[in-house]
């Protein structure tokens, strides 16, 4: 089962996708309406896949928290120690297109780097959850392009305004409800530039794993259905290559996690 945002005709809602369909869930106003709703979509409404215009699977409200530098060799890349606590950052949902979409470029900058990540949707309420019971509160998985304007990033300690451009980074296609995703060294984050591989990390070589995202995160804020956690980024990142190698307008960018999805976007200029 996949669970999605979609856009056709008069429609913007959640749906479920269905083979070559998407099913609309019309009573649905968020991921975990639509999860219940699932089961009982109706199949004749469905739409032909390539006809619908797909949107970040997150609400206007949705609390997406991400965390820097959780791969041990990105850490090392980016010239950073293993911290003992996650680097953490708000992201807000309008810095986010769908899947087939275009992120932008903003005309500020031309260190739009490239980001694949795992994202971890929430799928209960979760506050001071401890580790060993975290994965009970996990609904499920998708695919994250979180890109980053670099230089934006490093005007300060905080890297909020480099990791918030509108529309810089991208979400979905859809939620694969939660299951056990297996042996975390079976669990490849990848990324591909214009169809060239230029990450691809194993989950086993997170510094803080899932449950340990759901602890930490779940002390000091109220995690609610829908809320996302985005795991953090492997290396090859284009910043740390030599020349650095940033997005360009006209770029292809693809996320791919195992047993999620595909996750693909553009790269288009701000006028």
């Amino acid at each position: 089962m996949k669970i999605t945002r979609f856009e056709h005709g008069d429609y913007a809602g959640w749906g479920v996708v269905e083979a070559d369909h998407v099913l609309p869930l019309p009573g649905a106003r968020h991921y975990g309406e639509a999860l219940a709703l699932a089961s009982s979509a109706d199949a004749s409404t469905g739409v032909p896949r390539e006809q619908v215009r797909w949107l970040p699977p997150v609400q206007p409200d949705t609390k997406i928290i991400c965390v820097g530098l959780n791969y041990r060799k990105h850490a090392r890349e980016a010239g950073h120690d293993v911290s003992l606590y996650p680097s953490v950052f708000p992201r807000f949902p309008d810095s986010f297109v769908g899947h087939d979409e275009a992120v932008v470029r903003s005309r500020l900058s031309e260190t739009l780097d490239y980001e694949a990540e795992l994202a971890v949707v929430i799928g209960k309420t979760a506050r001071h959850v401890q580790a060993d019971e975290a994965m009970a509160y996990v609904g499920g998985y998708t695919c994250m392009a979180e890109n980053s304007v670099r230089d934006y990033q490093m005007h300060n300690r905080q890297a909020t305004p480099g990791k918030n451009f509108e529309r810089s980074g991208a979400l979905g296609p859809w939620i694969v409800p939660a299951t056990p995703l297996g042996d975390p060294r079976d669990v490849r984050v990848i990324g591909r530039l214009n169809g060239e591989e230029v990450q691809n990390g194993g989950l086993d070589e997170l510094v803080f794993s899932v449950p340990a995202l759901v602890a930490y995160l779940s002390a000091f804020t109220t995690l609610r259905p829908g809320d996302i956690i985005a795991t953090g980024t492997p290396d090859g990142v284009g910043m740390t290559q030599a020349p650095p190698r940033f997005l360009r307008a006209g770029d292809i960018f693809e996320v791919e996690v195992t047993g999620v999805g595909v996750l693909r976007h553009a790269v288009m200029q701000e006028d």
